[in-house]
């Protein structure tokens, strides 16, 4: 260990434990439903015991892994440590992963059903749709391989007859995520329930999966943007020429 790293391995134990919390907060989790896991390195991380009541954990109570499946600690690890690992090890942009039984989006996933592209908002979990993965028994590898399939190109995935994962660059990113799978399912659900339900198409869904790689970075350009009737790079090509006769900088349905 180097000299920093016990104050990081603190820090980052004390970051699941919040978000272990949350899980429970935001109403994505019941009793000791789902879990948490953060990165700490290439080679490890760290993440939620198994069985054990939120509100009840300590420090050191969350085990360090390796991408061997080893544990250190004085309590076991979640018991879907194997799709935390294959995550960590084939994603190197991920630093957090939750997992939730979310009650609207795991009704989803009990009927077999992801979440088509009903609403552009979708695109916040990375393309055009969430998937859901196919059953596997909880824990086991082959969950982890249906898993790491349904989040090819995607921050987030349900499972069926289970669940979500969501992913994030830290623990506050996977959570909002969580939540927003959340209350997208909730969106569908409803929607369902009026009747047949209008789906964006294809091309509608890149222009907003285009969009969403600048939302919330102020120094990217934005895609609609167009200066002195010139396109800017990564302006979008509905809005090329237009507004020409314009001063200055447009910037269109910003949010």
């Amino acid at each position: 260990m180097t000299s920093g790293e016990p104050r990081a391995i603190g820090a980052l134990r004390a970051e699941v434990i919040a978000a272990c919390r949350e899980l429970t907060r935001l109403a994505l989790a019941c009793g000791t439903s789902g879990n948490v896991s953060v990165r700490l390195d290439a080679r490890r991380f760290l993440i939620s015991p198994t069985g054990m009541a939120y509100d009840a954990l300590r420090p050191g109570d969350i085990p360090l892994m390796d991408l061997e499946g080893r544990w250190f600690g004085r309590r076991r690890p979640s018991s879907e440590w194997r799709f935390h690992r294959d995550v960590y090890a084939g994603r190197s942009d991920v630093g957090a992963i939750v997992h939730t039984h979310s009650p609207k989006a795991t009704s989803l996933a009990c009927t077999g059903r992801g979440i088509p592209a009903f609403h552009y908002m979708v695109a916040v979990a990375g393309g055009a749709d969430i998937r859901c993965a196919p059953y596997h028994t909880f824990g086991s590898q082959e969950l982890s391989d249906a898993a790491l399939a349904a989040l090819r190109d995607r921050n987030a995935c349900l499972l069926a007859n289970h669940g979500v994962i969501a992913l994030g660059a830290d623990a506050r990113a996977a959570l909002a995520l969580a939540a927003e799978v959340e209350n997208l399912a909730a969106q569908y659900c409803a929607a369902l329930a009026l009747g047949d339900v209008r789906l964006l198409d294809e091309a509608q869904m890149r222009r907003v999966v285009e969009k969403f790689r600048t939302y919330g970075k102020p120094d990217a350009t934005d895609p609609d943007l167009v200066f002195a009737g010139r396109e800017l790079p990564g302006a979008s090509r509905s809005r090329r020429g237009r507004r020409g006769s314009h001063r200055g900088a447009t910037i269109k349905g910003a949010r």
